[in-house]
């Protein structure tokens, strides 16, 4: 990626990042992190570990799409700093996506090509997305099995149940279809940016139906390619309620893991609905306070541990843009 791209995201990112930074009230995060101790490193290093399956996700997909001769070899280690990055940029970006998947892209075209490299980034934001939808859905049960449901209860499990199978339903076709050709197809319907991909769809259509075939033929040609790169990503979900758990060790020993799953599957779902908001600022605690309260756990419990994963998420988006900058790989290099 040319330096002044690089540059651009790294500043964008950081001054979203500072800006986040001001929000936080520092002497309540001092306290919080006296109460955690070493439980607060433990999650940090969590992260080093979960993110490992994001960049094995990404990997074998890369891995497994047709090579060209001028194809460079992609380095795991490379790979991985540009995870961080890459989720770095979600996290500060409003929309999510919008900021992570072109860095990756930019990034990642110099050594495999633009369109090898867009398709790649398409099918693991996607299995990405797909993986949230199967958690989400998996915990209906999970919630059903181990709390009590109440008639509302009952009710709005149902509407997430229908919802995330529709979600389901949609990538499913994406991944036999396709998704870049319906994705810029559906820009075409929105104010403001009908002309831009009018002429985007009629400049780029060979490249779109590529990418589309490149998308199409991991679910076709190589299912265990794609289930695997599903596997690692719903095993990153699950394992990620470890962060829930070592939090809420410090106040209630005895809470129960299966409780901190179900604490993260509704934080998320709760927080993603509100995901025009760069680091999904308030949605995510209240979520966490809702879904800590709903199932018995005082509402003390839900701050801590919403002031506890906020630093976190902080504290890895800030390491994440440092590795945009560390980055002084060029094109040439393999």
């Amino acid at each position: 990626m040319k330096k002044k791209y690089q540059n651009i995201f790294f500043i964008f990112g950081f001054v979203v990042l500072l800006i986040m930074v001001t929000q936080l009230d520092f002497h309540q995060v001092w306290n919080g992190l006296r109460h955690a101790g070493y439980w607060f490193i433990a999650v940090l290093a969590l992260w080093l570990f979960l993110y490992l399956f994001n960049t094995s996700a990404w990997y074998i997909i890369i891995n497994s799409q047709e090579t060209k001769p001028e194809h460079k070899h992609i380095r795991f280690s490379w790979l991985y700093k540009i995870t961080l990055s890459g989720f770095a940029l979600n996290y500060a970006t409003p929309g999510g996506l919008m900021g992570g998947e072109p860095y990756r892209i930019m990034t990642l075209a110099p050594k495999i090509g633009a369109e090898r490299a867009s398709s790649s980034v398409i099918l693991y934001a996607m299995t990405h997305i797909f993986s949230h939808l199967w958690f989400w859905f998996l915990s209906i049960f999970l919630f059903v099995l181990t709390q009590s449901v109440t008639l509302f209860m009952a009710m709005l499990l149902v509407l997430i149940g229908v919802l995330c199978l529709l979600g389901i339903w949609f990538f499913m076709s994406g991944y036999r279809k396709g998704l870049a050709n319906r994705m810029v197809n559906f820009m075409r319907h929105i104010p403001f940016m009908k002309k831009w991909a009018e002429k985007f769809v009629e400049s780029h259509k060979e490249q779109l139906d590529t990418i589309d075939l490149q998308i199409a033929s991991l679910h076709k040609q190589n299912p265990k390619v794609f289930v695997s790169a599903v596997l690692l990503e719903l095993a990153c979900r699950v394992l990620s309620a470890l962060e829930v758990y070592f939090i809420l060790l410090v106040l209630i020993p005895d809470v129960s893991y299966l409780q901190c799953i179900l604490i993260l599957a509704f934080t998320s779902l709760f927080a993603n609905l509100l995901f025009f908001i760069p680091l999904q600022l308030g949605g995510r605690e209240g979520g966490f306070l809702m879904a800590t309260t709903g199932l018995g756990i005082s509402a003390s419990a839900g701050i801590f541990v919403a002031l506890l994963v906020r630093l976190r998420e902080l504290i890895w988006t800030g390491i994440g843009l440092l590795m945009i900058k560390l980055d002084n790989t060029k094109p040439k290099d393999s």
